[in-house]
């Protein structure tokens, strides 16, 4: 008796707790070794950007997740696509929601002027990548083919 293939990706962690744990992490040492970003007198501007890159990132992932949505398809990474996304913020770029996470842990560390979130930041997109991506796109790949390989092709992975 044989089953048919599982319709899932194969991720197994979701993508914001990984975020989540980087900004722990990066949290936890600017509290046992503080590394600040800039001195204290310029901290005023860095918030401002801070907050800039917050509000981006919240309504990068709002923007993506409802056009997921309107498609009829589940944002949660590790659920079966029922569509293929190309539209909204999926035109620039093919990861919008990690994008999106990447300016909110941007945001959250320059608005507490701590650098070792960013710092951990490009580990914890590396992780992303290796973790999630590449298991999104091999699934894509196997589900929606060259329509996917063509996409793939026009929009960059990040921007």
């Amino acid at each position: 008796m044989s089953s048919a293939p599982e319709d899932r990706s194969g991720v197994r962690i979701f993508p914001p707790l990984i975020y989540l744990g980087g900004l722990f992490l990066g949290f936890l040492l600017h509290w046992r070794l503080p590394l600040p970003i800039v001195p204290a007198v310029l901290v005023g501007p860095l918030r401002l950007l801070g907050a800039f890159c917050l509000v981006a990132g919240l309504a990068l992932d709002i923007w993506a997740v409802a056009t997921f949505r309107r498609a009829g398809t589940t944002p949660h990474p590790a659920g079966p696509a029922t569509a293929l996304v190309v539209g909204g913020p999926y035109r620039f770029t093919r990861n919008p929601m990690y994008l999106g996470l990447v300016f909110i842990t941007a945001g959250l560390a320059l608005l507490t002027n701590a650098l070792w979130p960013l710092i951990l930041l490009p580990i914890v997109i590396v992780i992303v990548r290796r973790a999630v991506i590449d298991r999104e796109e091999h699934y894509l790949t196997a589900k929606f083919g060259e329509e996917y390989l063509r996409y793939k092709a026009r929009v960059r992975r990040w921007l």
